[in-house]
Parts: C-alpha cells; sequence; structure tokens
C-alpha cells in the first residue's frame, strides 16, 4: 500500500486504494503527474508510448461533464519522463460532493508522483493581464468558504496541530522551488510567464462585476473554478505542487465581454503550444 493512503479517513482509503490497485495492475504510474485544465487536453499527444483509460472505467471515478475535458488517466514518457496525467477535471459547479470531486486527484498522488503540475483556464484579474498569458500560480484563496478536505484524512490535525488542538495552515501549498523551476523553464522555452495569485470560485456561472472588483481588491491576479481544492489535497498528501493558469480573458469591473466555455477553449487552444513547451521544458526538473 502506497504510504500516502495511509493518510486518508478509513472509508475513503478503501476506495482510493481499489482505484490506486485497478491503475497500478494496468502500468499506471509515473514520477510527475498534471492535470490538464480547459483547452489544455491536446499535451498528451506530447507523451511518448503512453496508454490511456477513460474515466469511467476506473473505480469509483465519475465521468468527466464539460466540454473539452477528455476524462481520462494517461501514462508515458513526456521529456523522457515518466508521466501520469489526468485530461481533465471534475469541477465543483457539477454538483459532486468534495471525496467524489477529488478522488482523481487523491488516486494521481497515490500512484506515486514527487511532483504535479496543475493547470487551468483562468480570467485574468491583474490588469497587465491579457488573453494568452501564462502565470505560474503562487498561492491560491479558495472562495468556496467550504475546507474541501474535511473528513478525508485521517489525522486532520497532525503532529502540530495536536499540540495547539487546531490545524495549523499550510505556509506554502505550491512549492516554492517547483514554483522557480517552472518560471525558469518557460524562460528557457522562450515563453513569458506572470506570478501570481488565483482565487477559485463555485462557478459555473462567470463573475459578476462587483465580485471582479471584490477579487482584485483582495490581492488575486486570476479567477478560475477549479484547481483550489485539488492543490489543497496534493499538498495536504505530501505532494510538491506547482500551478500554471493560462489568461484566457480578461475582468473588468466595469463590465466584461460576454464570455462562453467556447471562447475559453479558443484560448486555450490558441496558446497550447506554449503551454506543452513550458510544460516539456520544466518535466525534468519536476521529478
Amino acid at each position: 500500500m502506497h504510504t500516502r493512503l495511509t493518510l486518508l479517513s478509513d472509508r475513503w482509503r478503501t476506495r482510493v486504494a481499489a482505484a490506486v490497485g485497478f491503475l497500478a495492475g494496468r502500468g499506471f504510474g509515473g514520477e510527475v503527474g498534471l492535470i490538464l485544465g480547459s483547452g489544455l487536453g491536446d499535451f498528451v499527444d506530447r507523451i511518448e508510448g503512453g496508454h490511456a483509460i477513460a474515466y469511467g472505467e476506473i473505480p469509483g471515478f465519475h465521468k468527466t461533464t464539460v466540454a473539452e475535458h477528455r476524462g481520462r488517466l494517461v501514462c508515458g514518457l513526456a521529456a523522457g519522463v515518466p508521466v501520469v496525467v489526468m485530461q481533465g477535471r471534475l469541477h465543483p459547479y457539477e454538483g459532486l460532493p468534495a471525496a467524489e470531486l477529488l478522488l482523481p486527484a487523491a488516486v494521481l498522488a497515490c500512484l506515486g508522483p514527487r511532483a504535479v503540475i496543475v493547470t487551468n483556464a483562468a480570467g485574468g484579474l491583474n490588469r497587465h493581464y491579457v488573453p494568452g498569458d501564462l502565470m505560474v500560480v503562487r498561492d491560491q484563496v479558495d472562495w468556496h468558504w467550504d475546507d474541501p478536505l474535511r473528513g478525508l484524512l485521517a489525522d486532520p490535525l497532525g503532529e502540530a496541530g495536536r499540540a495547539v488542538g487546531r490545524v495549523p495552515g499550510p505556509l506554502h501549498i505550491y512549492d516554492v522551488a517547483l514554483g522557480r523551476a517552472l518560471a525558469a523553464a518557460a524562460a528557457a522555452a522562450g515563453v513569458a510567464v506572470h506570478q501570481g495569485v488565483y482565487a477559485s470560485m463555485w462557478g459555473p456561472a462567470y463573475e459578476a462585476r462587483a465580485e471582479i472588483g471584490l477579487l482584485r481588491r483582495g490581492g488575486c491576479d486570476a479567477v478560475g473554478m477549479s484547481t483550489a481544492p485539488e492543490a489543497a489535497l496534493l499538498h495536504a498528501l505530501g505532494v510538491g505542487v506547482a500551478g500554471l493558469s493560462c489568461i484566457t480573458n480578461p475582468a473588468r469591473e466595469t463590465g466584461q465581454p460576454q464570455l462562453s466555455h467556447a471562447d475559453v477553449v479558443e484560448v486555450g487552444a490558441q496558446v497550447r503550444q506554449r503551454v506543452a513547451a513550458v510544460l516539456l521544458q520544466a518535466l525534468p526538473d519536476m521529478r
């Protein structure tokens, strides 16, 4: 049993272990994991000798319902590094409880990667961001107002928390060294990146003007509908987390253009070559 499984609560551990055993028996695993967001799933075309399985075939997994989230687990070699990749994810707005939403990320962690790069499509809150920009996630603000890890961990307080009777807040959900490596990889690939704070909202509605103003004044540089719960869980399980956002649209307090998911996917498609270049450059430093 992978040691990360022991960090999970009893009931959830059984479900995660069933999926891990099923996948490990079919050769799934890797030194680095990736979670691919809207419009970025084509990165799997860069994987050599890969094999894939649909989420619906994995014990306990739910099928994805959002366009451009293929809903497959893929493993193979990318830039010479063994990788295991979630091609598409589940989102809080799909109405799933946290345990269902996060089960794929828990399984990914328990397949053994040292680090996971989490990618997403996001709206740009920072006034200097334009569609097509990339942002290395330095930190996050989870606006769901609900701890996604509640009931999922065997020892939620941890040793430090038991000493003071509360859960200590994570200092760095996003690994500082991995973030620097991701930014350095972008520079080496000739791709400009920002570094900033990602805000995670419920969705599926895009943010109202007043919400945009609130997020901006709260120090957030980009906003989306995913990532934060996954990153929190991966960090809690001892996985190094790096984040990369693709800025798909500007968010303006004074009003924004009518936006659709198709627009988000279109911008993701336009920059997928740059995203792939950054990821391929970064992978050897993530293992």
